[in-house]
């Protein structure tokens, strides 16, 4: 008989939980930043009155939107929870939303340590975000998974580049050192969102089949772009910024952000199905980066087929493909539509 294998300490620590420590503000200015930030251009994001006509109480959020907040909610996670690694490479992102996210909506966040996987002698970790609206409803969940990096698979000018280019209140490779106490989601009914009672401005169930695509869009992207995505998610890791940090990390040049290109991408199907609140679920897995050079900048080839249809439903599942340079940066990229 096989002995289990031993848990190791991070492992424990899977169900850790915390709440932010205050409401999150929806702001209609800041939705409309975000919108430009990742390039989405849907009347949704920016009109009222358009926003209104797809039967909205105000400014719709583009569906990658709480990865900002996210992120500063994150951060105690990983100085203090998830601890060992130097730095962390973002894999894996899924977004359900279980209702649209409007300007006006004040938002509890919590984060939870909710999966620690190894997998091809690497830790694949998940953090998990939900944000609950003001009725006590669940609207939106995040899942994010990274794979820790340790010392050994950094040069080791890195950190001394990266301390020095950071910017003051931000370290990177900050770890707490405070006593570690585990603490876990309080027991209680979880209440999800219907985001199923408005009818979704999208093209008929009866028009679309298997097969469909959804056309080809390019998108460009310059330093300037990644510069302003930075700033407005608050993302300050200089590999997106810094050509020598990059280098030093082992990469061949600045890269594109991750969820600037999952943004990207939302905003390519929400431009064909119409409504950027008929998306449900939203799942991306990395595989290569786009590179974004000083003077070239980078090309991103999106393209989407429907790959399942359901009548019951009236909903159906779209595959989004991405390309840089001739490499794809989406491993696997699916999108769960609701249709009218």
């Amino acid at each position: 008989m096989t002995a289990a294998p031993e848990t190791t300490a991070l492992e424990a620590r899977v169900g850790h939980y915390y709440e932010a420590d205050s409401l999150y503000l929806v702001g209609r200015e800041k939705v409309r930043e975000y919108a430009r930030a990742v390039q989405d251009y849907h009347p949704a994001h920016w009109d009222v009155d358009a926003a209104a006509k797809l039967g909205y109480s105000g400014l719709v959020a583009p569906l990658t939107f709480t990865s900002t907040p996210a992120m500063a909610c994150n951060r105690r996670m990983f100085e203090s929870v998830v601890v060992g690694y130097d730095t962390y490479l973002q894999t894996e992102e899924v977004f359900e939303q279980h209702r649209p996210i409007v300007a006006g909506d004040e938002l509890k966040i919590d984060i939870e340590l909710t999966s620690v996987r190894r997998i091809a002698g690497r830790d694949m970790i998940t953090v998990t975000n939900t944000f609950t609206d003001t009725a006590g409803e669940r609207v939106h969940t995040l899942h994010t998974t990274v794979v820790g990096v340790t010392a050994e698979d950094l040069n080791p000018e890195i950190k001394t580049a990266v301390q020095r280019a950071m910017m003051h209140d931000v370290d990177i490779f900050g770890v707490g050192d405070e006593e570690y106490q585990k603490t876990v989601r309080p027991e209680g009914e979880v209440r999800i969102a219907d985001g199923t009672t408005r009818t979704p401005g999208t093209p008929s169930f009866d028009d679309v089949k298997v097969g469909d695509e959804l056309g080809v869009h390019h998108t460009r992207l310059s330093r300037g772009d990644l510069v302003n995505y930075a700033g407005v998610a608050g993302d300050a890791n200089p590999i997106h910024w810094d050509e020598d940090i990059a280098k030093l990390a082992g990469l061949p040049d600045v890269i594109a952000h991750g969820m600037l290109t999952m943004g990207l991408g939302a905003g390519f199907v929400s431009t064909w199905t119409g409504d950027p609140g008929a998306v449900t679920r939203y799942a991306v897995r990395l595989s290569q980066p786009a590179i974004v050079s000083a003077k070239e900048g980078a090309d991103i080839e999106f393209s989407g087929k429907i790959k399942s249809l359901d009548p019951e439903t009236r909903t159906g599942v779209v595959i989004v493909a991405a390309k840089s340079d001739g490499k794809k940066i989406f491993g696997l990229a699916t999108m769960n539509v609701r249709f009218s």
